[in-house]
């Protein structure tokens, strides 16, 4: 059986209080996020961390793409100004300020590495 060359995966999610990975680039794959955006649906401004994290010698390495980004009420904000790649085993995580008013949407194209 073939294995698939590209797959594109859309991921939808509310964004909680506690740190979240919605992404994982699965072995024999390297993720390339297209699009990434929070909607704040509440009626007050919420933040919004966007990060990235990588094991390196056995130690987690977690860098923010987005750091307590102010999302005012009835608004959305692109995470991302270009593409981003993730690396087989990499995984991207979201964080809120509150845990009923954000929703996230992220879309990604897994490319096989064999």
């Amino acid at each position: 059986m073939a294995i698939a060359v590209n797959v594109f995966r859309t991921f939808t999610q509310t964004v909680g209080t506690a740190s979240s990975v919605f992404y994982t680039a699965p072995s024999g794959y390297t993720g390339v996020v297209l699009l990434s955006q929070v909607t704040n649906l509440g009626s007050q401004t919420h933040n919004m961390t966007f990060n990235y994290k990588r094991t390196a010698n056995g130690s987690l390495i977690e860098t923010p793409i987005v750091k307590d980004l102010a999302v005012p009420p009835s608004d959305t904000a692109n995470l991302l100004s270009g593409k981003l790649v993730v690396e087989s085993g990499d995984s991207l995580s979201i964080l809120g300020s509150n845990a009923t008013d954000l929703n996230f949407l992220a879309s990604v194209l897994e490319t096989s590495n064999l």
